[in-house]
Parts: structure tokens; sequence; C-alpha cells
């Protein structure tokens, strides 16, 4: 006799497909992405994220922050007249770089005629 019991989230998945959403929770949300983005570029001090990334400077205090705590970001205090605090990627967060080609190219073939998503994208690679 079969049930209908609903499966427990944890059985829904296959091991392939929880290392996906395990990485998604790190590095998932907006800000984190637009920050990681951001300084594939290079190091940068927090007044020049803030600019680039239109974030507030409490929001984008605590997405460092939490970069920081998971390896994907490093700081640096210089403590030089004017003291500065500088981020830059770890070699977690450059890894992270083909990542973010790969999804480039993926919305430039697939998010053509799509306003909406185009400008999401344009905010995470501008």
């Amino acid at each position: 006799m079969a049930t209908n019991r609903t499966p427990d989230p944890d059985e829904r998945y296959s091991e392939e497909a929880c290392v996906v959403i395990d990485s998604l929770e790190q590095i998932g949300s907006q800000w984190r992405l637009i920050v990681l983005h951001d300084l594939q570029e290079g190091e940068k001090r927090f007044n020049e994220l803030k600019r680039s990334t239109g974030s507030s400077a409490r929001t984008l205090s605590r997405v460092l922050d939490d970069l920081q705590e998971m390896g994907f970001v490093d700081r640096r205090l210089e403590e030089d007249a004017p003291v500065a605090t500088y981020y830059s990627l770890t070699e977690k967060g450059c890894s992270l770089s083909p990542v973010f080609d790969a999804i480039e190219r993926w919305a430039e073939t697939w998010l053509d005629g799509d306003d909406d998503a185009a400008e999401a994208v344009d905010s995470l690679t501008s």
C-alpha cells in the first residue's frame, strides 16, 4: 500500500543539487553578488565600494563582514592619515571569476529580450 506522504525537503534533492543550493546560500544574496563582482576589479576602499555598488553604509558593512567571515574577502586597515579600510578578494573570492564570466555569457544569450532581467544583470556587471 502506497503512502501519500510529503517528502522531506532533504530527501527531494540529489547530492549535486544540494551543493549548488549550499553555494547559492553563501553567495546568492543580491548585495553579496554585487560586492563580489565589484571586487573582481581589485582592491577597493570602503567608500569606493559604497559608491560603485550604490549600497548604504550599513548594508555594505554587514555584507563585507559576512563575506569576510565566510572567507571570500580580506580586510586591510591602513592607519596612515587618513585612516582607510581596504577590501580585496581572497583566493576563494577570486575563484568566482569564471562563475561571473559564465553568468554574463548566459545572460547575453538568454536575457537579450528581457529588459527587467537585463537591467538586473547590468547592475551586477557594471
